[in-house]
């Protein structure tokens, strides 16, 4: 199974796979073990057998962001990687006991699971509605006080994202289209190539 949350990582020259990146020194830590993807982020001994192979049959050409953008890419339309993601009661503990605009019934239910002290590596999916499909319940969930995470339930809060929020919900084909579109963008982000980046023989860490 590969990667219960598999995040592709983009800057502003496009995917770099820093993610994959291990803590090597004290002078150098990563956002493997950052307080949001540490213990949540998985799989990543895949992305260490696909490169070996790939580097046994073509050294030096293709990237560790690469390997991801297409693991990433595959696993949503196999296992559904973008909504079976789940987060840790650690990070939505807080929006459970303390805030007011979500969904009681939800609340309850991730109580029962996460606890107000404690458990803080129990898992819960970020869409609790269809948690094994890619689609737009996420949105539908939001307009119903179901986001999981504060951030998620600030799209839809009384701001300015609350009509494009709306739109997702009851229109899925604007919602895929616009999301492969986002994609293709972000794609397209002056990426490095050639001799101007670095092709990494070990995901974990630099050359």
């Amino acid at each position: 199974m590969l990667l219960i949350k598999l995040d592709v990582h983009w800057l502003k020259q496009g995917c770099d796979a820093s993610v994959l990146l291990d803590d090597v020194s004290p002078s150098f830590t990563g956002e493997k073990t950052a307080s949001p993807n540490a213990n949540s982020l998985r799989g990543f001994e895949v992305i260490d057998s696909i490169k070996s192979q790939v580097e046994s049959i073509c050294p030096g050409v293709v990237s560790c962001a690469d390997i991801l953008a297409v693991a990433a890419r595959d696993s949503v339309a196999s296992v559904r990687a973008h909504t079976t993601g789940q987060a840790r009661c650690l990070m939505f503990r807080s929006r459970v006991y303390n805030e007011t605009n979500i969904d009681s019934t939800l609340a309850t239910s991730l109580k029962s699971s996460c606890p107000s002290t404690g458990n803080d590596t129990n898992l819960s999916p970020l869409d609790a509605t269809s948690p094994v499909i890619f689609d737009n319940a996420y949105f539908t969930n939001l307009v119903n006080n179901k986001g999981l995470l504060h951030s998620d339930q600030q799209l839809f809060s009384g701001g300015s994202t609350d009509s494009q929020v709306k739109t997702y919900s009851t229109n899925p084909v604007t919602f895929y289209t616009d999301f492969a579109n986002a994609i293709l963008k972000m794609g397209k982000l002056s990426p490095l190539t050639g001799t101007d980046g670095q092709i990494r023989t070990n995901c974990r860490k630099v050359n």
